[in-house]
């Protein structure tokens, strides 16, 4: 699962480094823009059958790889 969550974030954020540096804040750096964010949210539900609600996240709570992963497998 952790691969495929990397192979969709890499593929948004069109940079492999997140691949390589789990904790890089993907906000910070500009590599996950709003609408980057509302693509992700649409691809978990899609790729994984898990709803994120905005409103029940912070954009902080999924801001690196290791947060979203962590997250996803929780609620797999």
């Amino acid at each position: 699962m952790k691969e495929k969550i990397l192979d969709m974030l890499a593929e948004i954020c069109e940079d492999d480094i997140v691949k390589e540096n789990l904790d890089i804040d993907l906000l910070k750096t500009d590599l996950l823009d709003s609408l980057g964010f509302a693509e992700m949210l649409a691809l978990i539900e899609e790729d994984f059958g898990i709803v994120l609600s905005p409103s029940e996240f912070q954009r902080e709570d999924l801001s690196t790889p290791a947060k979203i992963i962590e997250i996803i497998e929780s609620r797999g």
